[in-house]
């Protein structure tokens, strides 16, 4: 039996500055839904996105959970949270 496809929570920055969390299979397929107006309402009005964060889960029920946990940070929460992230990328 081969291999699931490994599912990726994200976070989208949006034209507006608000942040935009979802799950997905293919990053780059979501990315350019959200930029064309097919990806979500939320996304469709606040055009364009830019993908600022993602990290793979293994499967869908756990990709959703860690969406869960996210969606529930603040704004300045998520700000904090792409600014560590961003931190320990470059170190």
């Amino acid at each position: 039996m081969p291999n699931p496809s490994p599912w990726f929570v994200y976070i989208l920055h949006c034209a507006d500055n608000s942040y935009y969390t979802g799950i997905t299979t293919d990053l780059n397929r979501r990315l350019k839904q959200h930029n064309n107006g097919t990806g979500a309402k939320y996304t469709a009005a606040k055009k364009p996105t830019q993908l600022i964060y993602h990290e793979q889960q293994p499967n869908r029920s756990q990709a959703t959970k860690r969406e869960l946990e996210l969606k529930k940070l603040t704004h300045q929460q998520k700000q904090q949270f792409i600014a560590n992230f961003r931190l320990f990328e470059k170190s």
